[in-house]
């Protein structure tokens, strides 16, 4: 009886290990596909999230694959041996099929197969698979549901092909992904509505899909290499700009009797809007003109070099800032595509010991005398905005040992961690404390404590620093 017993406990035992052995060849390729389409979605969401932009075609196609790939481990026949059959589980299975087409469509739609009025076309082809799959939640599995679904998948795949097939393209990469979702779609419907008229043995559909996803791989992986291209040649190109740009600024300051200058210019990327330029040298005079155009990048670039321009047709004012402010005026508006720019422009004579200021919207120039720093303001508004505009100037006497900064507003601009501004008074505070440097050590000392400050650097900074000797 014992032996008995043991006997059909071992061919039970045998039996089931044989059924398993059965299912895991049958279900081998579909649970390694749904590994892989899983994976390919988890890495397209990875990959979004990475790049910390949302990517609309690239997270649909990730549910699309992420659902495509649970729904063949749902369905695996090792699944029903392992686990219980439940109404739970019946439910799951339907529903995750019924909800796959959703994001299937809204990716069909975003990757342009959908044709004119896509988003009235996609909600009239999501509708009912949402509608079916609450169906589903609440009543459970039904087979005119199944019915439906079949139905309509079919009904949509046929008109996505036709519509793509419709659109003629010379573009590579949207025929190499119509040729993977025409053979999706194919063994799609083979597999919705072969099973009516002869038997399906297995299930083609997820090879397909396998097709597809490979064709939008190698388009990846395409638009990739050829970005790749276009970044390199992106990169020459500015640093062509940059070079060209560089060659716009003037050289250093002349030597001179009576007048020091120095200039750093640091710009935020490549090509930047400041600007500066020296509009009298000499022993006897200096004039300095400093400039910022709104905005960053190639764009305030060739404004800024719109403005070198104007300034160097004013130079026969140079001895009158604000003469040549309202002469640049004149030239620049309406020729800047809407870039404001501010400007502040000084003019030192030693003969008659007296500095002209004017400015054009621009922060306030700074005087270091004796240990103090004072403001220095006269300013009308910002140039090429207002043909209307003028300006005026001040005049002040000068003293032996003054130094006099000019600069850009990225400097007081320029924020913390916590975000908060460098500021006019810190500013003022780097300015005193380079009263016993040069004029170059100064410029390098003021640059240096406003980046040691700043998180990183949002704006372009550039300062002139210029020195009255006073000598005889």
């Amino acid at each position: 009886m014992l032996y008995h017993s043991l006997a059909m406990v071992l061919v039970e035992t045998q039996l089931t290990a044989s059924e398993v052995l059965r299912a895991f060849h049958h279900d081998e390729p579909y649970l390694f596909l749904g590994a892989a389409f899983t994976t390919v979605g988890i890495v397209a969401v990875a990959f979004c999230v990475l790049r910390r932009r949302f990517d609309a075609l690239l997270v649909w196609m990730a549910i699309f694959a992420i659902l495509y790939g649970q729904r063949l481990w749902l369905d695996a026949d090792l699944l029903l041996i392992s686990v219980p059959n439940s109404e739970f589980l019946d439910r799951l299975r339907s529903v995750v099929s019924l909800f796959i087409p959703i994001p299937a469509f809204i990716f069909f739609r975003m990757a342009g197969f959908l044709g004119y009025r896509s988003k009235v076309f996609t909600f009239v082809l999501c509708m009912p698979f949402l509608i079916l799959a609450v169906a589903t939640c609440i009543f459970g599995p039904l087979p005119p549901f199944l019915l439906i679904n079949n139905i309509l998948v079919a009904a949509a795949l046929l008109s996505i092909v036709v519509r793509s097939l419709r659109r003629g393209s010379a573009d590579r990469n949207f025929v190499v992904i119509r040729r993977g979702l025409v053979c999706f779609v194919l063994l799609a419907l083979w597999n919705n509505t072969g099973a009516y008229w002869v038997p399906v043995y297995f299930n083609v559909e997820p090879y397909g899909f396998a097709v597809l996803l490979g064709c939008l791989g190698y388009v990846a992986a395409r638009r990739t290499l050829e970005r790749d291209v276009e970044l390199g040649e992106i990169q020459k190109e500015l640093e062509l700009a940059r070079r060209i740009q560089l060659s716009i600024l003037p050289g250093a300051f002349p030597e001179s009797v009576d007048f020091r200058v120095a200039a750093r210019y640091v710009p935020m990327t490549s090509v930047a809007g400041d600007l500066y330029e020296f509009t009298a040298t000499g022993d006897r005079q200096a004039g300095l003109f400093i400039a910022d155009v709104a905005g960053h990048g190639v764009p305030a670039a060739l404004i800024a070099s719109m403005v070198k321009m104007a300034a160097n047709s004013q130079r026969a004012h140079a001895a009158s800032p604000a003469q040549l402010l309202a002469g640049m005026n004149a030239a620049l508006c309406g020729n800047t595509q809407g870039q404001f720019v501010t400007a502040a422009c000084v003019h030192l004579d030693s003969a008659t010991r007296e500095l002209r200021y004017s400015a054009a919207g621009h922060p306030p120039m700074l005087l270091l005398r004796d240990g103090a720093v004072t403001k220095i303001a006269e300013n009308g508004l910002i140039l090429a905005a207002f043909d209307f505009a003028t300006y005026s100037e001040t005049k002040l006497k000068l003293e032996p040992g003054d130094r006099l900064l000019l600069y850009t507003d990225g400097l007081i601009e320029a924020s913390n961690k916590e975000g908060e501004f460098f500021g006019a008074e810190s500013l003022e505070t780097a300015l005193r404390n380079t009263a016993q440097l040069t004029a170059a050590e100064a410029a390098d000392k003021i640059i240096s404590s406003v980046q040691e400050w700043a998180s990183s650097q949002e704006d372009d900074l550039t300062v002139l620093v210029c020195d009255y000797l006073g000598a005889d």
